[in-house]
């Protein structure tokens, strides 16, 4: 039976329930990001890197100005770039195999124990990485990565399964902010708390403190969170029954099962997964590399590099909300098409990032000038958040969970690739190398864009009704049988 949509619109501005379980879940990612990206500036810490005064390069920027001297960074391990860009894809090698089983158990199971499960996994191998990395060297380290990412797998459907049960149609732009833009939180903490925790404690106190951290998290996640507004014991009856009623969202247990077939040739659904792809590449290139680049290129302090590395986050963060809020406004207000708005706030998440980071390689071996146009850039790709990551949950709130661990799975690729083909590309960290790797990163980003107008959407897609999903099971069943019947009498006669 599917629940009803045609009740009185929620009241959106009224604190509730459903505030409380988006702050959650806010927290989960940006916790999850935390754990996932620490090591990008601990690597740093941990490697050797060795400089030879006595070769000049135009396109190097000096450690001192005007000098070739040379200049040792002395680290534990002895990994070169190709190692290094290893160690940085292996977390996604995990995540993108445990990302649709991930999905597919939130819908079944809920989301409560999925993604306690998953961040429980992270927590564990986080606290786990000093040891491991000395212990078993860079392998050993790859195959933790691996087991980290396999827990995270199940996070971003789970929290789309998590927004299809607590968030109404026409407040999912501002609630879906809230949840995801604690994706740039976290990168920002992982940065620039982690500079300040290595120059203090080494690099060993960026996972002891955050695996810690994780296991608070847990301890409250346990507490506070219920799978839906029919099970919370503190919501109030109001706000429980406007949330049933116009969510969109169906009873699982009145759900037919999983219409592949119409889900993976669903034009819309590619389009959206074109977008993540790009969307993935440009922002895994600068999560994972921005502060190899800002210390092997120009050659910034470790307190410097968190601090830069993390600036471009907090301005997602706060132009992922403001932008939230605008989505909203156009379409609830001024009733502009969602699928004309998400195409619009999607372009500009694209263009502004595939921008700035074309200007910042051009910036030279000024750092001021190229922390500008990163964080610019970057600040600009906020506008994913209620274009892109909603998105799922407009083509399909009852397999949201499906949907997004697709999504999320394909977009995850370019987190394999991007810091390997990084280190392929850069392996004497001069400009013109990395200036090659933001090339080729506009390319992506924008190519992606250009396919997600032509073939995206925000309309719910017919495979999202229980109804016709029934109509066109029985329809296949009837038409196999037919032609397996046809077939037995040919061969009788």
């Amino acid at each position: 039976m599917k629940l009803c949509l045609s009740a009185t619109p929620m009241p959106e501005n009224k604190w509730g329930i459903r505030h409380v379980i988006g702050i959650m879940g806010f927290f989960t990612i940006a916790l999850a990001y935390i754990q996932r990206f620490c090591l990008s500036l601990a690597i740093t810490e941990m490697v050797r890197f060795h400089s030879e005064g006595g070769k000049i390069d135009e396109h190097t920027c000096p450690f001192v100005e005007n000098t070739t001297t040379t200049v040792h960074y002395t680290g534990e391990f002895d990994w070169d770039e190709k190692t290094q860009g290893l160690i940085l894809s292996s977390f996604f090698w995990g995540y993108v195999i445990n990302h649709v089983p991930g999905g597919l158990l939130a819908e079944r199971w809920g989301v409560k124990w999925v993604l306690g499960y998953s961040m429980f996994v992270s927590t564990s191998g986080t606290l786990l990485t000093p040891l491991v990395s000395r212990t078993f060297g860079a392998w050993g380290l790859i195959c933790l990565r691996i087991f980290i990412g396999f827990g995270q797998g199940p996070v971003y459907p789970s929290l789309n399964v998590l927004l299809s049960n607590w968030s109404s149609a026409n407040e999912r732009g501002r609630l879906g902010a809230i949840v995801f833009a604690g994706a740039y939180i976290g990168n920002f903490f992982s940065m620039a708390i982690s500079g300040l925790i290595i120059s203090y404690l080494g690099w060993t106190g960026v996972f002891y403190i955050f695996g810690g951290i994780g296991i608070l998290w847990l301890i409250l996640w346990i507490i506070i969170y219920h799978n839906t507004p029919l099970e919370h014991p503190f919501i109030k009856e109001k706000e429980r029954i406007q949330i049933t009623t116009t969510s969109g969202k169906t009873r699982y247990k009145d759900l037919p099962p999983t219409p592949w077939i119409p889900i993976l040739t669903s034009i819309p659904l590619w389009g959206l997964i074109i977008a993540q792809v790009g969307h993935d590449w440009g922002l895994f290139t600068i999560i994972t590399d921005l502060p190899k680049y800002m210390k092997s290129v120009l050659h910034v302090s470790v307190e410097e590099n968190g601090a830069i590395s993390g600036l471009p986050y907090l301005g997602m963060w706060l132009f992922s909300i403001v932008s939230g809020w605008i989505v909203d406004l156009m379409i609830v207000k001024f009733r502009w098409s969602t699928s004309l708005v998400r195409k619009i706030f999607i372009t500009i998440a694209s263009a502004g990032p595939a921008a700035g980071i074309i200007a910042a390689s051009y910036s030279g071996c000024d750092k001021t000038l190229a922390t500008v146009f990163f964080v610019f850039g970057m600040t600009i790709m906020g506008a994913y958040i209620p274009g892109l990551k909603v998105n799922a949950l407009d083509l399909s709130p009852n397999y949201a969970g499906t949907v997004m661990a697709l999504v999320g799975g394909v977009g995850a690729i370019s987190g394999i690739i991007t810091p390997y083909l990084i280190g392929i590309l850069t392996p004497n960290s001069t400009l013109l190398e990395w200036r090659l790797v933001f090339w080729i990163s506009f390319a992506v980003i924008m190519g992606s864009n250009i396919a997600f107008l032509f073939m995206g959407s925000a309309g719910t897609q017919w495979w999202n009704d229980p109804d016709q999903v029934r109509s066109y099971i029985k329809g296949k069943e009837y038409h196999n049988g037919e032609e397996h019947h046809n077939g037995k009498e040919k061969e009788v006669s």
